[in-house]
C-alpha cells in the first residue's frame, strides 16, 4: 500500500521545498533546479519557407514563466512540440514587424481564444503591431475570452520595457530595413545563502533571515555585532540572455551585451555572401562570431539562417573559427543559460 503513497508524497514534499530552501538552504541543489533559466527554440528560420525550418520565434522559460521572443508562422505548433504550456506565457516580446516574425500572432490568439484563456496576455512590439492585428482580430474573434494589451516602443534607443520580481526585459537597438531592436533578458540579483551552522550557533530568530539574507548584519541581545559575510555566502551571479535578430553587423552592440551567459545572433549568411547581407541588412556567420568575441559572451548561439543553405555545417564553422563557443539554433533545442 505504501507504494503507491510514494508520488503523492513526493509531490506534496515538493511543495514545501521553497520554504525549506529559504529558511536553512540545506537543499542548494534542490534550489537550483527551481531557478530554471532556459531557452527554447521554436524556429531558426529566416524569410523564405523550407522543410527544415520554422520562421523565427523563441521561448525563454524563466522560473516556469515563460516569455516569446517573434512569432513566425508555426509558431503555436512548435510550443506543443516543445511541450510548453500556453496557460504559463503572458508576454509576447516582437522584434520587428517583417512577417516572418510576427504572422504566427494571430494564431496563436485564436488558439488561446479557443482554450478558453481568461488570463491577460501582453504584447511588447515596435509601433504599429496594434493597428495591424485589431481588425483582423475583430473579424475572426468576435468574442475574446481574454484582454490584450499592446505596449509600442521606441527602437532608437535602449529602454526597459517589463520587469517584475525576477527578471528585466530592455530592448537592444538594431539596425534593419525598419525599425527593429533585439532584447536583454536579465535576471535580478538573488539574495545570499543562509548558513544554517552559523544561523544555529549565533541563535538567530527566524523573523531575522530576511534581513540577513538581504546584506544585514545581525545584531545579538548583548550587543555583539555579527557580519553579514559570517551568516551567508553569496548567491550565484544573475544570468543574462541577449537576443539580436534581424540586424546588419552592428559593433556598437557589444557594450550592452557585455559578457551575457548566452547570445543569439542572426547569422543569416556565409561570408561570400557578404555583400548580399549588407544589402539585406543582415549579417555573417564570422561577423555574428566577431561580436560574441569583443562583447566577451560565454556562448554563442546563431540563427536565422537563409533558405540557401541546405547544410548550416557552413555558417558554424566559420563562426566557430573566430567565437570556438558557438552552437547551431535548432528546432526544439532546449539550452540553459
Amino acid at each position: 500500500m505504501w507504494q503507491t503513497q510514494v508520488p503523492f508524497l513526493f509531490r506534496q514534499a515538493l511543495n514545501f521545498l521553497p520554504i525549506i530552501c529559504a529558511i536553512c538552504d540545506d537543499y542548494p541543489y534542490l534550489c537550483t533546479i527551481m531557478e530554471k533559466f532556459e531557452l527554447h527554440i521554436l524556429g531558426s528560420g529566416s524569410a523564405l519557407p523550407t522543410t527544415r525550418h520554422f520562421p523565427t520565434s523563441q521561448v525563454v522559460n524563466l522560473r516556469d514563466k515563460l516569455f516569446m521572443i517573434d512569432c513566425g508562422e508555426g509558431a503555436q505548433l512548435q510550443f506543443r512540440k516543445s511541450r510548453l504550456k500556453f496557460s504559463r506565457l503572458n508576454r509576447i516580446f516582437i522584434s520587428h514587424l517583417h512577417g516572418d516574425h510576427c504572422f504566427g500572432l494571430l494564431g496563436l490568439i485564436s488558439t488561446l481564444n479557443l482554450l478558453g484563456r481568461t488570463a491577460d496576455l501582453h504584447i511588447h512590439s515596435p509601433k504599429g503591431l496594434e493597428e495591424l492585428l485589431t481588425p483582423m482580430l475583430a473579424f475572426f474573434n468576435h468574442q475574446m475570452t481574454y484582454k490584450i494589451f499592446f505596449h509600442a516602443f521606441e527602437t532608437k534607443e535602449a529602454a526597459l520595457i517589463y520587469e517584475d520580481r525576477s527578471l528585466t526585459v530592455t530592448t537592444i537597438p538594431l539596425r534593419h530595413r525598419m525599425p527593429c531592436c533585439g532584447f536583454l533578458f536579465a535576471e535580478k540579483p538573488r539574495p545570499n545563502h543562509i548558513l544554517r551552522d552559523m544561523i544555529d550557533f549565533y541563535q538567530v530568530p527566524v523573523y531575522e533571515l530576511n534581513r540577513i539574507k538581504n546584506g544585514a548584519d545581525y545584531v545579538t541581545p548583548e550587543g555583539e555585532v555579527i557580519p553579514n559575510a559570517r551568516l551567508t555566502r553569496p548567491s550565484a551571479a544573475p544570468r543574462r540572455y541577449a537576443y539580436c535578430s534581424d540586424t546588419i553587423y552592428l559593433p556598437s552592440i557589444t557594450e550592452q551585451i557585455k559578457g551575457v551567459d548566452l547570445l543569439f545572433h542572426e547569422a543569416t549568411f556565409a561570408e561570400d555572401a557578404a555583400p548580399r547581407a549588407k544589402e539585406t541588412f543582415h549579417t555573417t556567420a564570422s561577423q555574428a562570431a566577431r561580436i560574441a568575441r569583443d562583447a566577451e559572451v560565454k556562448k554563442l548561439l546563431i540563427g536565422h539562417f537563409s533558405a540557401r543553405y541546405d547544410d548550416e555545417q557552413v555558417l558554424l564553422d566559420e563562426a566557430r573559427a573566430v567565437f570556438p563557443d558557438t552552437q547551431l539554433a535548432k528546432e526544439t533545442l532546449c539550452i540553459s543559460v
